[in-house]
Parts: C-alpha cells; sequence; structure tokens
C-alpha cells in the first residue's frame, strides 16, 4: 500500500517499515518485496547484498520470483560471485514452477554458452 500510495500517501520509509515487520515473520512475499527496495534503493539505502539476503529467504520458500531476481543477481554477479552455475539453478527453481520469464533466462544463458548445446 505504501509503496504505491493505495489508500494511504505514498512512502517508501513506511513501506521498508511494515514489509520488514511480515518478512521478519516469515512471509516470503515480504521477504521477496525488502528484497528489491534493498536492490532499487527505495526506503533503503541501495544494497545488493542485502537484497540477494532477502531474495535468499524467499526463494529458499520457493517463490518463483525471488528464485528468478537470485538467478540474475548471481548471473550479473550483484552481492555475490557471478555464477552461471547458481545463476541455471535458481533460473530452472522458478521456470519450473511455470515463471515465464525464468524460462527465458534460461534460454538466453543457454544461447550464450560455447560450445555444443
Amino acid at each position: 500500500m505504501y509503496g504505491m500510495g493505495k489508500g494511504v500517501p505514498q512512502s517508501d520509509e513506511e513501506a521498508v517499515k511494515w514489509s520488514r515487520k511480515a518478512a521478519e515473520q516469515g512471509y516470503a512475499e515480504a521477504q521477496f518485496i525488502m528484497g528489491m527496495m534493498y536492490q532499487e534503493g527505495k526506503g533503503v539505502p541501495q544494497s545488493d547484498e542485502e537484497a540477494v539476503k532477502w531474495y535468499k529467504k524467499a526463494a529458499g520458500q520457493g517463490l518463483a520470483e525471488a528464485q528468478a531476481n537470485l538467478g540474475v543477481m548471481y548471473q550479473n554477479g550483484q552481492g555475490v560471485p557471478r555464477s552461471d552455475e547458481e545463476a541455471v539453478k535458481w533460473y530452472k527453481k522458478a521456470a519450473g514452477q511455470g515463471l515465464a520469464e525464468a524460462q527465458a533466462y534460461l534460454a538466453l544463458i543457454n544461447m550464450e554458452k560455447p560450445g555444443d548445446q
């Protein structure tokens, strides 16, 4: 609500405050939101390392969007050492749940690999 200003004045800081409360109680969607807030620096100082921390929590609970974002972080070396192997692992988890975005990332990463595919 606060992040988009739906029914309340838009406030990234308030969005972080309430998302963090839910995230700390284990709510995967809130953990994903915290990851995005840190990745984008909205309401918090930008930190890829913190983004990865929150994405891992949500991804570990099976949230496909967090798994895909974690794959992107590994593929680009944002907040973690660059690793196509880890990126593919997370893309496959998300793609296996039918997330089209992750399926596209898998196709692209496979096209970039040298050698016989």
